[in-house]
């Protein structure tokens, strides 16, 4: 079998070998300066968690600091100032995947879903997603939450925007109604989570966005979360620095390049709310720091 050079370097990672930290800066200045796909939006500034009132300022603000460097952006929620995320970042002609937070309160739920509705009936949404890892923490049955999505489903029927639910890949090969449900497959799809060695990561990730692209069954697949934090405790094999992080950010952005693969980066902003939930790391997934600073300039 002959050598096929482009293949090969598709498959293949930069060779980062005698790279000093230094250097990698500098790679992923390039690497950011050529744009990517999607990003996570953050909006929580320092002192600030989900329940808070967000305003339309600090989106803004964040928004302005992110836009030149995506083409998308995702939000998570519908409610407390998060359904302005979509409408500043169609202003600014960014497009958008638009989330309804779903969890145990059916009051908040309906708030969200409804919200979601709203927005993508006034334009604002490009991507709806009901839901995001609920299957995963376990907050509503599969029928609640099915219930949810096909609500959704119903409402937007005539404006041709595809509705789908977010959460870990391997969930959409083990609950097949749900991805049957779904216009679009959502897929969040982490190496660090599974404590991969850095080494190996981006070739999991490969493996991760083929096994639900077979669950899919020929639906388009959107790598909806994926990345890797700068500091914190390490995960088995998966050991948390800015080298892995810049060279993890740098292999996926060539990846979705090279491919054409639909890729939102997490996160943009470092937030510290996410510790509790997540353990010491949880604060170390952005792009940019707690103080809006981009963390390898």
């Amino acid at each position: 079998m002959s050598f096929r050079e482009e293949k090969y370097f598709a498959l293949a990672s930069i060779d980062y070998q005698g790279k000093s930290l230094k250097d990698l800066k500098k790679m992923f200045a390039n690497s950011l300066k050529e744009g990517m796909h999607g990003l996570c939006v953050s909006p929580y500034e320092e002192g600030q968690e989900p329940g808070d009132q967000l305003s339309e300022a600090q989106i803004r603000r964040r928004l302005e600091i992110i836009k030149p460097y995506t083409n998308w952006i995702r939000s998570f929620s519908c409610t407390e100032g998060n359904e302005l995320i979509p409408k500043v970042a169609k202003e600014m002609g960014i497009k958008t995947l638009v989330g309804a937070w779903l969890g145990n309160d059916s009051d908040i739920n309906k708030k969200e879903v409804e919200g979601l509705v709203q927005l993508a009936k006034e334009g604002y949404v490009d991507v709806a997603a009901v839901g995001n890892e609920v299957m995963y923490r376990g907050d509503l049955t599969e029928e609640e939450l099915l219930n949810h999505i096909y609500y959704v489903k119903g409402a937007l029927q005539k404006s041709q925007i595809p509705v789908g639910y977010v959460d870990a890949y391997y969930e959409f090969e083990e609950r097949p109604d749900i991805t049957e449900a779904c216009d679009i497959i959502l897929a969040n799809c982490y190496p660090f989570w599974e404590g991969c060695d850095f080494d190996y990561s981006l070739l999991y990730i490969k493996d991760m966005y083929q096994k639900a692209l077979r669950a899919g069954n020929g639906k388009r697949v959107i790598i909806t979360e994926t990345g890797w934090p700068s500091e914190g405790t390490n995960l088995q094999g998966a050991f948390p620095s800015k080298e892995n992080a810049i060279k993890y950010f740098i292999n996926t952005q060539k990846w979705s390049k090279e491919e054409n693969i639909e890729i939102f980066y997490f996160s943009s902003f470092d937030e510290s709310w996410k510790v509790g939930g997540e353990g010491d790391v949880g604060a170390f997934w952005g792009i940019w720091d707690e103080n809006e600073s981009l963390k390898y300039g």
